[in-house]
């Protein structure tokens, strides 16, 4: 069993910053891609950010310049560093990661963390 728990959400000032964890835990053999994604009320959800087992990164447009990537493979955790927030950033923000076990391979989600930017 696969689990990702999700870390380090809250209520910030715009201009201010947050920083996202997601460690996966359970039977776990390797680990591919690792994203963010965001849904905000009345939105679907969206892709904030990506990072590949080999550290290349994607970003919406949207957060480009504002919030870094970066993953730690030895503790299996994806993190997101958000900068310069702003009131749209506010969201809730979901981690995902695909991910192999012994028997077969598929994408997990974790179950959420809140972020809330005020102007």
């Amino acid at each position: 069993q696969v689990q990702l728990v999700e870390s380090g959400g809250g209520l910030v000032q715009a201009g201010g910053s947050l920083r996202l964890s997601c460690a996966a835990s359970g039977s776990i053999f390797s680990i591919n891609a690792m994203g963010w994604y965001r849904q905000a009320p009345g939105k679907q959800r969206e892709l904030v950010a990506a990072i590949t087992s080999g550290g290349s990164t994607n970003y919406a447009d949207s957060v480009k310049g504002r919030f870094t990537i970066s993953r730690d493979n030895a503790k299996n955790t994806v993190y997101l560093q958000m900068n310069s927030l702003k009131p749209e950033d506010t969201a809730v923000y979901y981690c995902n990661a695909a991910i192999a076990t012994m028997k077969y391979g598929m994408d997990y989600w974790g179950k959420g963390t809140l972020v809330t930017v005020s102007s």
